[in-house]
């Protein structure tokens, strides 16, 4: 969803775009303009001729989290995050005229439950599963640092697009007005706009001065509450119907909860110090936005 928005803005201002794919015959059919180049990312480099003359690289890579955290599960998680950015970096490293910046993604996952406290880039790691495997992941990229590749890491809030993610999956369920908050709503939620999410990756290629983490949501975090009270109003439907915690856990089981229901109130505190403008700071505007109310 996400890397293939940023393909596209990429190649709407004029630069030339080279794509991994686990399958890029059909890659190339959704997007023939790209470069489409195989790639096995938990188990092999990249093709050296995919980084041929390649300015920056922005990696996306990572399977769905979203599902129950079975011990085989986590393996591929870990692998598909950590596994693949090893892959690539060292085949940055290794490139015969190597790659000068990488914008690599992570998550906000990495703070934990902070209940009402305000996050920025200086608060710690969280010691859950989620949180260490985002450190691992970070640590993976910044491997690039060694060999003067400039890096910026994005930690990334839930991305509301209609094509996937959270957005997607509620939409549905409040249609038909039995939407609601989960476990009580008083939990705050970072979220990010699919344009802001695009505009940071590529605001952080562009910025020599953009280095390190970056928490990539809205400086304004809201409430699961307010989040559903707002979506329930652009639908123009009721959104009171309140999903108890047993009945998460039913779906995705309870440490997948746990970070569902996680309280992290995330701003984007170094984004906005260096200068990026959102263009959707606010969330029913956001909404209306997608949902063209």
């Amino acid at each position: 969803m996400i890397g293939s928005a940023v393909c596209d803005a990429l190649l709407a201002r004029g630069d030339e775009v080279a794509g991994l794919s686990r399958d890029p015959a059909r890659a190339r059919r959704t997007n023939p303009t790209v470069s489409w180049h195989a790639w096995e990312p938990a188990s092999e480099r990249p093709p050296e001729a995919a980084l041929e003359d390649v300015d920056a690289v922005i990696n996306l890579i990572g399977e769905e989290i979203n599902q129950r955290l079975t011990p085989e599960a986590k393996q591929r998680i870990h692998d598909s995050r950590v596994r693949a950015t090893k892959n690539l970096v060292h085949a940055m490293l290794g490139a015969p005229r190597p790659p000068r910046t990488l914008v690599s993604q992570s998550a906000v996952g990495y703070y934990g439950d902070h209940r009402e406290a305000i996050i920025d880039e200086s608060v710690p790691a969280d010691s859950g599963w989620v949180a260490q495997l985002v450190v691992d992941w970070e640590a993976a990229a910044l491997e690039a640092q060694s060999g003067g590749i400039r890096v910026a890491i994005t930690r990334s809030a839930p991305v509301l697009d209609l094509a996937g993610g959270l957005l997607k999956q509620l939409l549905p369920v409040f249609k038909l007005g039995v939407g609601g908050p989960l476990a009580g709503g008083r939990q705050y939620m970072p979220w990010i706009h699919a344009f802001d999410e695009v505009g940071i990756a590529l605001w952080a290629l562009d910025t020599p001065e953009v280095t390190g983490p970056l928490n990539a949501t809205s400086p304004n975090p809201v409430t699961n509450r307010e989040f559903s009270r707002a979506l329930g109003r652009v639908l123009g439907r009721p959104a009171l119907v309140p999903a108890p915690r047993f009945a998460v856990s039913a779906l995705r089981g309870s440490e997948l909860t746990e970070q569902v229901l996680a309280s992290i109130r995330a701003v984007p505190r170094r984004a906005l110090d260096l200068g990026y403008a959102f263009r959707f700071p606010q969330i029913e505007p956001a909404l209306r936005d997608l949902l063209r109310r």
